[in-house]
This record gives structure tokens, C-alpha cells and sequence, in this order.
């Protein structure tokens, strides 16, 4: 694999560690006044398309949890040379927000809209039910996506990678599709459905089927979809040159796991041995170099629970300086599959013409923990790994074996200079990098601004700057406004005023307001009520960091913004209120899929999202599996999951065999099985705090038991097979033995659960609070 990218004529940029004179930051200092309105269409456009024979292709690029400070033009020590130069080619803006998780920016990203409004309060996973309609991940027709209305203005309409924006328990192979990519207006897709990917056996659709990973060496995920994109590109240029296309590429990058090829892990041998400390401070001071942030800003303080990085072992260090490492070499390889696309649109004569926007969803997060984690199962569901076992096998960290995530102290150093992380309102959760490149569309290069933007206003600015007045009806439904604001004004006048003066952010309880250069974030405690939380407010304009708390003198500043963000929250549909989040997966609404008592699989059913199996932790049940065996019969009856968490029957060497891992211990009970018509059937009784008891039968006569420790929110991060165990196996039994293809004759297999407790019930959602007067 060739590291090195050849430099092709786009490439031509300043240095990434070039100083670019510091832009003032003004605004106005204001007690009130109006909130935001929504964007004008057309005429406020630095380009419109009326008089012109040229087409303008649009490309959205999205980077998942990468921090501010991550890319080489916004401080980083990362090699992100490709990005950097669409960077130095257009315009970098430093003051971009996201919703603080991925699938609200998604839903805003791609509908222009506010997230709560569109029905995405929270992540896809989750379904808080009739209690808060605004969080279960219900985007309506009401919302039409940017596909939609482009679609009706001659594009064609690409989707690549991470999607995260239906039910996840919708993502069967049978559906519902209504709200996946084609039918919300993509005309081709390729990519992964679920919150993330594994990226060298990726849970792979395309279009609106599961496909299996490509049967290639070396097979990596970022290539993958880029590669399909440019075949995408080379299709629509060689016979419809004339018709411009929309592109969404959502990389799995830079999300756990951390996975890439020991060659780009190896670039950065010794970069981190200095620790986190060292690195965020070099960050600081290149940001201000490149003046991406102004002199007089500041750095947030260590996190709490961060430890310094002279007070660690040596083995700690050694550890840590891999994980990041990897993340680094990750994001490079990441930057390189851009570069390919861009070189590629520029062969074609794409370059110039296409819009580009490149964003991350969220801040960089800190699910790593203190000491980051090989297991991206055990890391979701808070479980520590041990630490020895981490070193003596870090060489995997990276690979198939190693899916990591790197420990919270360098995810602080991703969101350089901001404090707080991913799943947070406070700057680093929700601030970010966003880069704008249009060669034909934008005269000013590689300048920085500051205007306050939004992920809704992305979409909102395309529709401008093409001329687009959003429809008010579309598919014989009456439109949601617009709440985006286009920004284009600000493409060639550094001052420029975009019309932008509000804008709210809610997360899990967690609350921002922005209006007129201040910003008000609530501190909440859970378990506390919502009236209770303290408030912080900044002053932007002089505060770039976001640190300097002014809630004791600007009392009246404050309690006006706490106002204006109730104002947000009631029309946007953010109310009522919830701190839930992880405990979300739990929640079984009467009209979802998993709330089901009884499910039959049959053989030969595809491939099944982990989030639309059944839902079997917290729950007594019962998997019944019918089988006709011959002598010498083997191979897997049923598998959830992969190596490092999950369960799986199987039969081998003439014993059937139950196993369940929950990433730290695996739990299997085994008996001899005799040829001819089984019935095998395990029994599981809860009995609480993550505790239970397994019971296997072979034709009614218990076979063995076991107490098994369950793990508290998520399985496994992959799906369910029958009578196979696609992608990674589940036991080291049988990880020699392919997809281990059971030989025999299966019935169906059968979950019988008793009625569902509902984890989150009604009552436990708060009620919203009032609007203050």
C-alpha cells in the first residue's frame, strides 16, 4: 500500500504551519431581540444558477467524532495534506456547531433543519416512545431531505457510508424502507446503516439490500466507499455530463474502533511518546499560528478524571502512545481516500464546479475511558478492560483483533481548546471544523471566518446559493419551514453578517443557547430536576474558548438567554425533557419492533442488524431451535455478535455447545448430542442487575446451566445469522472454520420472551419545564 500521495494541481497550498493573520472577532453585546429566522432563498446567494449553462455539483463530507484540533490546517500534527489543501483552496470556519451525538447533526445536516423538529432528539438507537415524540428518530415527510428537493431540480443523488438516521430496529432486511437513503431520496447508496462499522468487516447495503464485504486483500472500509464513489462519479460524467449530482459521504472514521493498517500506525511511531499534555499545548499554540483561533484565547484546564501524563507509568504511557498512534495513522488514511476522490473529481473536470463542504459530526469522545479500550463492546457499555491484558496484546491495537478507542486524554486533545467532549453541549461536544471549498463559487482562499454557523444551515445555504426556493409541498406533503440559515455572504465578505443570531442545542438534558455572541450552557446533575441546573454564560466575542464564566456578573444577560432557549426548545419540539441515554436501547414502546414476545427466524434469512434482533438483555426468554442431525454434522445453529462480545449455539466434534462472552468472560455450558430430531432450547432467568440464569435442553432433559453476567446496554455490535456466523465469529471454537455453516437440517429458530418490562416507563420522562416569564 502506497502511503505517499502523489501532489496533483488542486494541491497547491500554503504550508499547513504557515501563520495566516488572525481575523477580529466582533458582535454585538445584546440583552434581547428576535431570534433567528430562516433562510431567504435565492436572492441573498453569492452564485445564482439563473443565466449560466453551469451545473454546480454539491459533496457533503463527513468525518465522525473528530475533535476541532484534529486537522493539520486547524493545529494538528496529523498528516491531513489532501484535506489541508481543499482548506488553503477555500475557507475554513472556526466557529461551526453540531448537535453534540451523530444522528441529530445527520438529520439536521441533511434537512436543514433543527433535529428535535424533525423528530431526531437523540440517536437512531433509541425510542423514547409517545412520551417524547421528538426523540424517536422519526424524521417525517413534512422534512424533506436535501435529496428530495434536489432531486425535483435535475440531480442525481449519491449516499455513501454511515447513515444513523432511521429506527435502527427498522434495519432489517425486510425493512420498513421508507426511511432508508433510497427512500428518502437517494438514488444510489453503498455503505453501513448503523451507528458504526468495523472496518475490515463492515455490516454492508446497497441500495436497500445487505451485501457481503467485498472478497478483495487488504480490504479496508474508508476505501471502500470511496472507491464506489468515484465509480459513481465515472458513471454519471460519462453519460449524463451535463446533469449535476449531490454526494453524501459519511466516513466511519475517525469512530471507534480505531482500525487501519499497521502501515499508517507506524508513520507515527514516537509522535505521542510526550504525552497529551504536550501535544494539546503545541496544538494551542499552532491554532494560533495558523489563526484558526485568536491570540488572546485560552486553554481549557486538564478534565477531571484526566490524569497528567508525567504522573503515568511507563507501561501506561507505552499503551496510550499506541491507541493514539493508531487514531492518528487512521485519520491519515482517511484523508488519503479523500484526496483519491478529489484527484479523481479533478480528472474528470469535476473539481471546480462542485460545492464541497467537510464537516465532523460531534466532538471527539471520551468513551475510551481513562485507559481506552480493545473492545468497542465493552467500551459502550462502560465495562473496564483489563489494563494487562491491553499490553500485552497492544500490537493488535488497529487490526481485526484490536477494536480501540483511544483514552479520553487525547480525545481532550482533539477538542483543542475547548473543554468536554462528545455527548456534551459545552463547546467541545459541539464545536468544530468546517471547511468550504468552490472554486468557481468562492474567489476568497484559504481564509478563516467566524461567523456563527450551524449544521442546519449547510443545507440551507446550498439551496441558496443554487437558487432553490425550498417547495412548500413536496410529495403531496405540506413542507416544515426552514430553520438553516444560509451563510453564503460570508464566502467572499469576512465581515459579513449572516442573519444567524439563535440557536439552541439539547442532548440527553444537557442544554446551550447562542444568541447575539453569548452563549448560556447548563451543567446538569443527573438524577437532579432540570430547574435546578446551574448555568454558565460566555461572551464569545471576547471568550473564544468558552471558559470564562460571566453567569455572576451579567445575571440579567443570563436569565434572558435561559428565556430565549425555552422559546427554541418549545417550537423546535425539544420538550419535555430527559436525561436518558445508554438506558434508551431498553426502552420498548407497544408499536416497536423489539417490544414483540415472540419472534420465528427462518434458514437461509439474511444477515440482521444487532439493533433489530431481539432484544434479550434484562428479559426472561426462551430459544427453541428444532434441528434433524445427522452423524458428523457440525456448524453454527444461531450467532449474535463477533469476538468480542455476543452468543452462539453450535455443534462440534458431536457436542452442542451455548456460549455467551460478554467481553470479559465467557460463559459456555456443553453436552454430548445424539444424531436424529433435536430440540434444543435455552432458557434465561433474569435475575437483575445484569445477572441471570442460562439453562440448556435437549429434548426437554436439561443439558447444563450456567450464571451468566450479562452486559447492561448493547450485545454486541454485530448482527444475527442462522445456521452461520458471518463476518467475525463469536467463539475461538470455531474461528478457523470460515462462517462455520451448519451441515445439518434447521427448523426455524424461535424467541419466545415473557411480557416486556419497559427499562424507561412514562412516568420517568420529565415533564418539560415551563416557559419562564
Amino acid at each position: 500500500m502506497n502511503v505517499k500521495r502523489e501532489d496533483k494541481p488542486w494541491k497547491k497550498y500554503v504550508g499547513k504551519f504557515a501563520k495566516l493573520s488572525t481575523l477580529a472577532l466582533s458582535a454585538a453585546l445584546l440583552l434581547g431581540g428576535e431570534t433567528a429566522g430562516a433562510a431567504g432563498g435565492g436572492g441573498a446567494g453569492h452564485q445564482d444558477m439563473e443565466g449560466t449553462e453551469d451545473k454546480t455539483n454539491v459533496m457533503y463530507i463527513i468525518l465522525d467524532d473528530a475533535g476541532f484540533s484534529d486537522l493539520g490546517s486547524f493545529g494538528s500534527e496529523i498528516d491531513t495534506e489532501n484535506i489541508d489543501a481543499i482548506a488553503e483552496n477555500g475557507l475554513k470556519y472556526n466557529n461551526f456547531h453540531t448537535s453534540p451525538v451523530c444522528s441529530p447533526t445527520r438529520a439536521s445536516l441533511l434537512t436543514g433543519r433543527n433535529n428535535h423538529a424533525v423528530g431526531m432528539g437523540n440517536v437512531a438507537n433509541f425510542d423514547f416512545g409517545e412520551g417524547q415524540p421528538n426523540s424517536r428518530a422519526k424524521i417525517p415527510e413534512e422534512a424533506g431531505f436535501v435529496t428530495e428537493v434536489l432531486g425535483e431540480n435535475g440531480y442525481t443523488n449519491f449516499g455513501l457510508g454511515k447513515w444513523h438516521i432511521t429506527p435502527t430496529v427498522e434495519l432489517s432486511p425486510a425493512g420498513p424502507y421508507d426511511r432508508w437513503p433510497l427512500g428518502r431520496g437517494f438514488h444510489r447508496y453503498y455503505g453501513n446503516l448503523e451507528d458504526s462499522s468495523d472496518q475490515y468487516r463492515p455490516e454492508l447495503f446497497r441500495d436497500n439490500s445487505p451485501v457481503p464485504v467485498p472478497d478483495v486483500e487488504d480490504y479496508h472500509y474508508s476505501e471502500d466507499i470511496v472507491e464506489n464513489g468515484i465509480q459513481y462519479i465515472t458513471d454519471h460524467a460519462s453519460l449524463r455530463p451535463d446533469d449535476p449530482f449531490f454526494m453524501y459521504l459519511g466516513f466511519g472514521a475517525q469512530h471507534m474502533p480505531h482500525q487501519v493498517p499497521e502501515e499508517y500506525i507506524e508513520m507515527y511511531e514516537g509522535e505521542y511518546d510526550e504525552g497529551w499534555d504536550v501535544i494539546r499545548e503545541e496544538r494551542f499554540e499552532r491554532q494560533k499560528e495558523l489563526g484558526v483561533i485568536p491570540e488572546d484565547a485560552e486553554l481549557a484546564p486538564r478534565a477531571e478524571g484526566i490524569a497528567a501524563w508525567d504522573e503515568l507509568n511507563e507501561e501506561q504511557q507505552e499503551l496510550y502512545a499506541r491507541f493514539m498512534e493508531t487514531y492518528a495513522g487512521f485519520l491519515t488514511h482517511t484523508d488519503e481516500q479523500i484526496g483519491k476522490l478529489v484527484d479523481h473529481l479533478e480528472d474528470m473536470g469535476e473539481l471546480d464546479n462542485t460545492l464541497i463542504m467537510l464537516i465532523s459530526d460531534n466532538g471527539a469522545s471520551f468513551s475510551g475511558g481513562e485507559q481506552g479500550t480493545m473492545n468497542q463492546a465493552m467500551a459502550y457499555n462502560k465495562v473496564l478492560q483489563d489494563f494487562d491484558h491491553m499490553y500485552e496484546n497492544m500490537d493488535e491495537i488497529g487490526g481485526e483483533r484490536g477494536g480501540s478507542d483511544y483514552p479520553a486524554g487525547w480525545a481532550q486533545v482533539s477538542n483543542t481548546p475547548f473543554e468536554e467532549f462528545k455527548g456534551t453541549t459545552h463547546a467541545g461536544g459541539i464545536r468544530l471544523p468546517l471547511i468550504v471549498h468552490w472554486p468557481e463559487g468562492i474567489e476568497s482562499k484559504g481564509e478563516v471566518r467566524d461567523q456563527f454557523t450551524h449544521v442546519s444551515d449547510l443545507t440551507a445555504t446550498v439551496y441558496d446559493v443554487l437558487g432553490i426556493e425550498p417547495p412548500a409541498h413536496m410529495n403531496d406533503t405540506e413542507q416544515m419551514e426552514i430553520t438553516g440559515v444560509s451563510f453564503s455572504a460570508s464566502f467572499d465578505d469576512p465581515e459579513a453578517f449572516t442573519g444567524k443570531d439563535t440557536q439552541y442545542f439539547e442532548h440527553s438534558g444537557h442544554r446551550t443557547i447562542y444568541h447575539d455572541g453569548w452563549k448560556a450552557v447548563s451543567v446538569h446533575e443527573p438524577g437532579t430536576d432540570f430547574s435546578e441546573d446551574e448555568w454558565k454564560l460566555f461572551d464569545q466575542t471576547s471568550d473564544f474558548s468558552e471558559l470564562n464564566d460571566l453567569s455572576d456578573e451579567y445575571p440579567e444577560v443570563l436569565n434572558n438567554l435561559i428565556d430565549i432557549w425555552h422559546v427554541e426548545a418549545e417550537k423546535n419540539g425539544a420538550l419535555p425533557l430527559s436525561e436518558n441515554f445508554l438506558d434508551g436501547l431498553g426502552n420498548l414502546p407497544a408499536d416497536n419492533l423489539r417490544a414483540r414476545e415472540s419472534f420465528t427466524f427462518y434458514p437461509g434469512m439474511s444477515h440482521l442488524s444487532e439493533s433489530a434482533s431481539p432484544l434479550t438483555l434484562d428479559r426472561n426468554y426462551e430459544i427453541t431451535i428444532p434441528i434433524e442431525l445427522d452423524e458428523g454434522d457440525e456448524g453454527v445453529l444461531l450467532a449474535l455478535g463477533n469476538r468480542n462480545s455476543g452468543y452462539t449455539f453450535y455443534i462440534k466434534d458431536g457436542e452442542l455447545h451455548y456460549e455467551y462472552n460478554n467481553g470479559a468472560e465467557r460463559y459456555t455450558i456443553s453436552s454430548v448430542i445424539e444424531a436424529g430430531a433435536n430440540e434444543i432450547r435455552y432458557n434465561f432467568q433474569n435475575t437483575g442487575d445484569n445477572q441471570g440464569t442460562g439453562t440448556l435442553y435437549i429434548n426437554d432433559e436439561p443439558a447444563g446451566e450456567a450464571d451468566v453476567e450479562t452486559l447492561p446496554f448493547k450485545i454486541a455490535f454485530e448482527g444475527l445469522d442462522v445456521g452461520r456466523d458471518l463476518l467475525y465469529p463469536v467463539s475461538p471454537a470455531y474461528e478457523d472454520e470460515g462462517d462455520f455453516e451448519f451441515t445439518g437440517e434447521i427448523e426455524h429458530v424461535h424467541y419466545q420472551f415473557e411480557e416486556p418490562e419497559y427499562i424507561i416507563s412514562e412516568e420517568v420522562v420529565t415533564e418539560g419545564i415551563p416557559i419562564q416569564e
